[in-house]
């Protein structure tokens, strides 16, 4: 029959995915070593976190298997088991070939942005971990080797009374001394008791007010002892955004995240030339395309994709790969379980303008309960020497708090 282009986004066409592969993305060339290895299937659980975290496994023929995360969403399950058949029979160690081979074959659902390209990421993580388990070696060598062998930690705080500056301080106060975090970030899209109406996204001068005392009491309580920054959420227009940069301006602020919503390119790019104050954005934006028009526009001086939902870890060095070009350090989003956590981290060893990675789940005593290995530490994360990302889920603590109706994981 004639493949045509319908074809190839069919999965139910009359050819095997192996023909498929080497037609559309290139022959895979047999290799020694032992290293010709199948994938045989693709498997995920939801746990419910702070969010309901996807973790992804990929199995082989090997005997070994890939533990990766998406970032959380609805939708995220089914279209990595749409994906599967795609995958099945392939070899895991052509990292970028398969990734392109699922963007290409994930079209008609929207691969350029959005849940679909974060389904792709939660599986490109899982084949860094199988790659590296094949190959014995950490995730972070598949990426060119490592800058550092500890990534900072940046810790998102929260307190009972988020719209009170000196709970707000005094929140800060404890995460330093008694945490052990040099780096914070706090919400400041929080009601202040003045508005009036907020979806005009309008800031009378009282919310400013109110937002430069959070700001005040927060960094002036730490001072030198902690980089802190804050986040708005994408909650202000252009105007009232430039308002509230400015009257920050004589804050130590690390950096302003996400003032204005994320569609109009150009309005970011007038907030973020029209103030002192560094400003960040990045964790709502996809792919390399999308983060190299902020890029290059220098409508950003903190660029912080998010990992997991942004495309992977390829994706994600791909962008510090153009940021480095324009002198701009890279923060991490990362709302993630350990898993997804120790891949940026992973990802920022081996990029030389890692700033931090956030952490976004203190409050949650168990986190560090779903692998077998520690993870953050005194307010860092060592990069882990052991193949793959160097964690091991704990599959007892993964069954003891997935989402209502799933299932746990196969065993390997």
């Amino acid at each position: 029959m004639t493949k045509d282009y319908a074809d190839l986004h069919d999965p139910n066409a009359e050819y095997t995915m192996r023909e498929l592969s080497a037609e559309t993305m290139g022959a895979t060339a047999k290799r020694g070593g032992g290293r010709d290895v199948e994938i045989t299937d693709v498997q995920t659980t939801m746990v419910d976190g702070n969010f309901p975290w996807t973790l992804v496994r990929v199995y082989t023929d090997a005997g070994v298997v890939g533990t990766g995360e998406a970032y959380w969403g609805a939708g995220v399950p089914e279209l990595i088991e749409r994906m599967t058949p795609f995958l099945v029979g392939e070899n895991p160690l052509d990292v970028d070939r398969l990734y392109e081979h699922l963007v290409q074959k994930m079209s008609g659902e929207g691969s350029v942005e959005g849940v679909t390209v974060t389904a792709i990421a939660g599986v490109e993580v899982a084949l860094h971990d199988l790659a590296g388990k094949l190959l014995e070696i950490p995730a972070y060598q598949l990426l060119g080797g490592k800058y550092r062998d500890e990534v900072r930690v940046y810790c998102d705080c929260h307190t009972e009374a988020e719209a009170d500056p000196q709970a707000c301080a005094d929140e800060a106060e404890r995460v330093v001394e008694e945490l052990g975090y040099d780096a914070l970030k706090f919400d400041l899209d929080v009601p202040s008791g003045h508005e009036k109406d907020r979806a005009n996204r309008h800031l009378r001068p009282g919310e400013i007010r109110h937002k430069v005392d959070i700001v005040e009491a927060v960094t002036e309580r730490v001072r030198d002892r902690a980089d802190v920054a804050f986040d708005c959420h994408w909650t202000f227009s252009a105007g009232s955004a430039k308002r509230l940069a400015a009257a920050l301006e004589e804050y130590d602020v690390w950096w302003l995240e996400d003032p204005v919503p994320p569609e109009n390119l150009d309005v970011q790019e007038e907030v973020t030339k029209s103030t002192l104050t560094p400003v960040t954005v990045g964790e709502n934006r996809y792919r390399v395309t999308e983060l190299r028009r902020l890029i290059e526009r220098q409508a950003v001086d903190i660029v912080a994709p998010d990992m997991p939902k942004v495309g992977g870890m390829r994706e994600t060095r791909k962008i510090a790969d153009v940021a480095n070009q324009y002198y701009v350090p890279v923060a991490m989003h990362n709302v993630s379980s350990p898993v997804a956590t120790t891949a940026s981290a992973h990802v920022a060893a081996a990029i030389p303008n890692a700033l931090a990675v956030e952490y976004h789940s203190y409050e949650l005593d168990w986190w560090a309960d779903l692998v077998e290995e520690p993870v953050i530490e005194d307010g860092s994360i060592t990069v882990p020497e052991a193949p793959g990302l160097g964690v091991t889920l704990d599959m007892d603590a993964v069954a003891a708090h997935m989402v209502d109706g799933e299932t746990l994981f196969d065993p390997a």
